[in-house]
């Protein structure tokens, strides 16, 4: 069994309240988990306005299909939100 976990830091410009941050948020998260089939958390910066930090996890039994789902996962983010900017990401293998 093999765990990835991508870690994501994102800028969300122009937002001005946490209410707002949630309803980006929560869409994009909602599309991660039905896109790629992955946990989807924010994990950090849960106070700030304009950041957020996220982690997407999934489980498999091929470290390579792992590292290439938690791959597109950043990526696909920068396509399909752009309400949203990828600061950062970071790919841990269990």
């Amino acid at each position: 069994m093999v765990i990835g976990a991508c870690t994501v830091e994102l800028h969300i410009p122009g937002n001005s309240s946490l209410k707002g941050k949630r309803g980006i948020l929560k869409p994009l998260m909602t599309h991660l988990r039905r896109e790629f089939n992955l946990a989807v958390a924010e994990v950090g910066r849960n106070d700030a306005w304009q950041s957020a930090e996220v982690s997407l996890v999934t489980v498999a039994n091929d470290a390579g299909y792992v590292r290439k789902v938690l791959e597109r996962a950043p990526r696909w983010i920068e396509n399909y939100h752009p309400e949203v900017q990828v600061v950062d990401w970071e790919i841990e293998i269990l």
